[in-house]
């Protein structure tokens, strides 16, 4: 049994239509494709089908759930199941005609990395061929009509690439008909435009490939007050040029020139000083080039404060860029900001689809929506998504991708235990010989100082101690390496001297504190006073007066939000910084949330 949503929404068993009797069961067995696989509530099938629902709405369901099991009936490895919120539909992946398209456009992207053009070209053209109309032309539920639009705008782009391919396997003339024909129905489309102007001048006709240009720079003019983009207006200054690249190429044969694109770019500037991280970023290649590891593929980059989870998340998304050309993007949740609430989810997924081209007028406003708007939007591409500063697992859920080759990049200073089958990479202090090299780039001076490794040691290895410090001394020309270290020698001395009018770093670790529950604070600031270093079950009870339980379960909530290290089983460490932070940050009423300012 085939199900058919590329078009109006049909089933097909051996190919002949089988007959769903309503508008209302046609709505419903698109809401369950949209999820299937998954369980859908009766209170989302209700608000999709019924602008207002009568009282007699859960009762109409059910009984078109009963209908639409009696048309599935005798159809292989598909099953409509009752779960306890609702209902699930259970089907091949390769039954929906959605999922066979993104699968063979995600095939023929690969094809196209690899020089395999023809092969690409194949499946591409097999993949739009799937296409009957508008994806779910004939359903107008919410929901329904914000994937459609998604999937939609992927075959659009698919053509786009099949257009290239085409003309950069020999097509000219052959082209001019259908490509003018897709140009006059998507105007503002560069790529489609581009293709148009190139297959015009390759078939000797300059003047109307010019034309094409000075068309499509008014329409943009007249209805968005734009300009054409830099490359259209770069192919425009070739043909007029008669730029010898822009002529006919003959492929050697079974190889075709590989012809790429690349979408907009939103990651936030590299470090030109990035430094150290060579352990990390061998196991992020190692997990991530793996064959089995699996698709799309999710890192959580967690570890304190200021120790460089944005910096390496970032560095790392440069690093791959030219993997996933199907567009950058970076959003920053603000879980952990002094100045502004953790970004809403919803909020966040209007920042990822403006950032993809879909107009702020054109957003629905419920989180759902939203969210399978930009699943399907990023089904079959590869793409790199950077989700900067979560607070929890909610936060981050719904941004993340559902199909394709996309690769998710998440900093949190918590750890995110609800992220199944994600990559964890805790990020703690670099390495001493890092640290070194690290306070040395930004100082500006590679000298050898024996005072050097004391210096680094005092800043925790901790790179944003490590930044401040090194550019202090940078400024202060008359300071050597050991005036440093002497600032940074006691608790107090190194608070102060870690704070500039820019940065300071116990306003930074203390921003952690302020998610921890009264009596963790009180706990942690008990811990911090105590002279020991490294503290056992009993040694933190006789600190603290708690019970053997309670200090075990604070234990877990230091550890979860990385503001301790456990350097033996039920052993904790509290690392200097924030032995330091806890002596600064003023400890609330417990009748209070916390509160938390660094105090100098």
């Amino acid at each position: 049994m085939d199900f058919l949503v590329l078009g109006p929404v049909e089933v097909r068993e051996s190919g002949a239509p089988v007959r769903l009797r309503g508008m209302r069961r046609r709505r419903l067995l698109a809401l369950l494709l949209l999820n299937a696989g998954h369980a859908v509530s009766m209170d989302v099938l209700v608000d999709e089908l019924w602008e207002d629902p009568p009282a007699s709405a859960r009762h109409q369901v059910h009984n078109a759930i009963r209908d639409l099991r009696a048309a599935l009936t005798g159809s292989e490895g598909a099953g409509l199941i009752t779960v306890d919120v609702g209902y699930r539909l259970d089907v091949p992946a390769d039954a929906v005609d959605a999922q066979r398209f993104t699968d063979w456009v995600r095939a023929a992207r690969t094809a196209r990395r690899e020089g395999r053009d023809a092969e690409a070209m194949r499946l591409l053209q097999a993949a739009v061929d799937l296409w009957r109309g508008a994806a779910f032309a004939d359903i107008d539920c919410p929901l329904v009509t914000a994937v459609a639009a998604g999937l939609d705008e992927q075959r659009l782009t698919a053509v786009e690439e099949l257009m290239e391919l085409r003309l950069a396997a020999g097509e000219t003339g052959s082209l001019v008909a259908e490509l003018s024909a897709l140009t006059s129905r998507h105007p503002l489309r560069d790529a489609l435009r581009g293709s148009l102007m190139l297959a015009l001048y390759r078939s000797g006709r300059q003047a109307d490939a010019l034309a094409v240009y000075d068309e499509g720079r008014r329409l943009l003019a007249d209805e968005l007050g734009l300009e054409p983009g830099p490359r259209l207006r770069r192919l425009q200054t070739e043909i007029l040029a008669d730029a010898p690249q822009l002529q006919r190429r003959t492929p050697a044969p079974g190889r075709l020139p590989v012809v790429r694109s690349v979408r907009d770019n939103y990651l936030p500037r590299d470090l030109p000083d990035f430094t150290g991280r060579a352990a990390e970023l061998a196991r992020l290649d190692r997990a991530l080039d793996d064959p089995g590891a699996g698709s799309p593929r999710t890192v959580v980059i967690d570890g304190m404060g200021g120790i460089g989870k944005t910096a390496l998340a970032v560095h790392y998304a440069h690093r791959r860029t030219a993997d996933h050309l199907d567009g950058q993007y970076y959003v920053d949740l603000h879980g952990y900001s002094p100045v502004r609430a953790p970004l809403a989810p919803e909020e966040a997924l209007g920042v990822l689809l403006r950032s993809d081209g879909v107009e702020p007028g054109s957003l629905p406003a419920g989180l759902a929506e939203r969210s399978a708007i930009w699943r399907s939007r990023l089904a079959g591409r590869r793409a790199l998504l950077v989700i900067d500063n979560a607070a929890d697992a909610a936060q981050v859920a719904p941004l993340l991708p559902g199909a394709g080759d996309t690769l998710t990049l998440i900093t949190t200073r918590r750890k995110l235990t609800a992220m199944d089958g994600a990559l964890s990479l805790p990020l703690g202090p670099l390495a001493p010989a890092e640290a070194e090299a690290l306070f040395q780039r930004v100082a500006g001076d590679t000298r050898t100082d024996p005072f050097l490794s004391r210096t680094v040691a005092l800043c925790g290895h901790h790179p944003l101690a490590l930044r401040i410090a090194a550019t202090r001394l940078r400024d202060r020309p008359s300071w050597t390496v050991p005036d440093v270290a002497a600032r940074l020698r006691t608790s107090g001395g190194r608070a102060g001297f870690l704070r500039t009018a820019d940065r300071d770093l116990m306003s930074v670790l203390a921003l952690s504190y302020a998610h921890l529950p009264v009596e963790a604070l009180e706990f942690t600031r008990a811990l911090a006073l105590h002279p020991a270093a490294v503290h056992d079950i009993p040694q933190a009870c006789a600190a603290t007066g708690l019970a053997p339980s309670d200090v075990e379960r604070l234990f877990d909530t230091l550890l979860d939000h990385n503001l301790a290290d456990e350097p033996t089983p039920s052993h904790l460490a509290i690392p200097l910084l924030l032995r330091d932070c806890a002596h600064t940050v003023t400890l609330p009423s417990r009748d209070t949330a916390p509160q938390l300012t660094a105090v100098a």
